[in-house]
This record gives C-alpha cells, structure tokens and sequence, in this order.
C-alpha cells in the first residue's frame, strides 16, 4: 500500500531525528530508576538504548554500564553524552553478550518494538540468577485531559498496513513467553512535572514514530494543530508545566537447575 510505514520502518526512524530524541525525549525519573534496580547492581545493560536516557541515569548508580542500540545514528549521540560506557551495536532478539553476565537487563520505551518470544529468552540467557528484569516508558501523562488532546491533535492522516494500531496507542503490557524463569513481578507508575516552551512541546510531539513517518503534509498539519491548541490553553506563557509518567515492570530471574 502506497504511503504505509511498516512497522520496521516506524521502529527504525528516530535516528533520523537522534539529537532532537536526545534533546526533548524526558530521562527517567530517580525514583524510577532506583526501583528498578536491583539491590547489589554490578553489571547492567541497557537495551535498545537509543541516545542514552536510561543509560545516563544507571551510570549514576552502576560501576559497569553496557549500551546495546541497533541505530548507528543513535549509537553515536549515545557515545558522545556517555563517555566511557561499552556501546554495542545489537538488538534485544540478539543481545551481543555472554550468557549470565549482567545483573540487570533494562528497556526504556523501547519494548513495543521486540518481539517477545525472541527477546525474553535472550534477557534470560544474559542474566545471572536473580538478576532483574525491567521496563519502563517515560512520556506525557495521557490521562491528563489536555495532554490526551495534544495525542489525538498530533495524529496524521497516513495509512495503516492490515491490522496496525496508530503510533502512540501501544499499551504498556509485558507478556513473557510460558516457561520463562522470572518471578516477583511488579509494576508501578511514577508522576512528575517537567517545565517546557511551547516550541520544545511541539517538537517533543515530532520525535514520536508516528510523526517522523508521515508525508511532510500530514506533519505539517498535525503540528499546526498542536501548537495552536497549546496556544490557546497557554497563551504568552514562557514555559508550562507539563505532567509526566513513568510506568515501570520488574521481574527477577529464578536460579538455574543446578548441573
């Protein structure tokens, strides 16, 4: 179908936006970060890191950090803002690491890209026992009524393939494969504010795949639409509030069957 961005096209497109990602996606909160991690943290691994978010807050807390992105564009954003961490070209179906060698295996808005039955036994194969697994999304709150508004306002009019959902819809759900060895499953949500203009909210909205995929048109437009609600709700304002969430998962690994 003419005009339809796959699903691998979607997945792949932030790097051609890699320092506006770096620039105006939100880094994880602290105390979702601290959740997250396990108690004695030697070794983690951040995986589909994109520029570094996740990366920067684990390296605040974790002796050894390994990056692993597939986007060579991504990667290089990530190398320049993280001096010193072990950046990896690879992808959660093939995690370029030896079996039982991290701690901790970490995805930031990066698991509705993988598919599951490839990426959980390959988290499981890096991890040591009782090691952790974990997800988070950071984005605007959606069920704040205005920034729910802004959503559907940035949405284009591009075609969809059969049966794929519009970009931004994908619910935060972790299914792991039956017989995967994790345990002591756990969610839990984080709220914040993060202060920004106008023009930095709208560009936040272009860096989402959904946006970067559509004709110039249909960006365009939906763009436009954004900035002028946003001017209407804040007229003048300098910069606004913006309400934010971090929704995490965690599961730590069970031992291996003694030889």
């Amino acid at each position: 179908m003419p005009g339809v961005a796959s699903r691998a096209e979607r997945a792949t497109s932030f790097g051609a936006i890699a320092d506006d990602y770096d620039r105006l996606r939100p880094e994880p909160p602290e105390d979702a970060v601290e959740w997250l991690l396990p108690g004695h943290c030697e070794v983690a691994v951040d995986l589909a890191a994109g520029t570094g978010l996740l990366t920067r807050a684990l390296v605040r807390r974790v002796p050894q950090v390994v990056a692993v992105e597939p986007d060579a564009r991504m990667r290089a954003v990530l190398a320049a803002r993280s001096p010193g961490v072990a950046v990896l070209a690879g992808v959660g179906e093939a995690i370029p690491m030896p079996e039982a060698s991290a701690d901790g295996v970490f995805v930031s808005s990066a698991w509705h890209w993988m598919d599951p039955e490839r990426a959980v036994p390959e988290i499981s194969r890096v991890l040591r026992d009782g090691g952790r697994f974990g997800v988070i999304w950071t984005s605007r709150d959606r069920s704040v009524d205005w920034i729910g508004e802004l959503d559907r306002l940035r949405e284009t009019d591009q075609p969809r393939g059969p049966g794929e959902a519009r970009p931004g819809r994908q619910r935060h759900e972790i299914t792991l494969p039956a017989g995967e060895p994790f345990g002591n499953i756990e969610t839990r949500s984080f709220t914040f504010t993060r202060a920004m203009t106008v023009p930095d909210l709208v560009d936040l909205l272009a860096t989402y795949s959904g946006v970067i995929t559509a004709s110039p048109p249909d960006r365009a437009a939906a763009l436009a639409r954004v900035r002028a609600s946003l001017q209407v709700r804040f007229p003048g304002a300098s910069e606004i509030d913006v309400p934010m969430k971090a929704w995490c998962w965690r599961a730590d690994r069970t031992d291996r069957a003694a030889p």
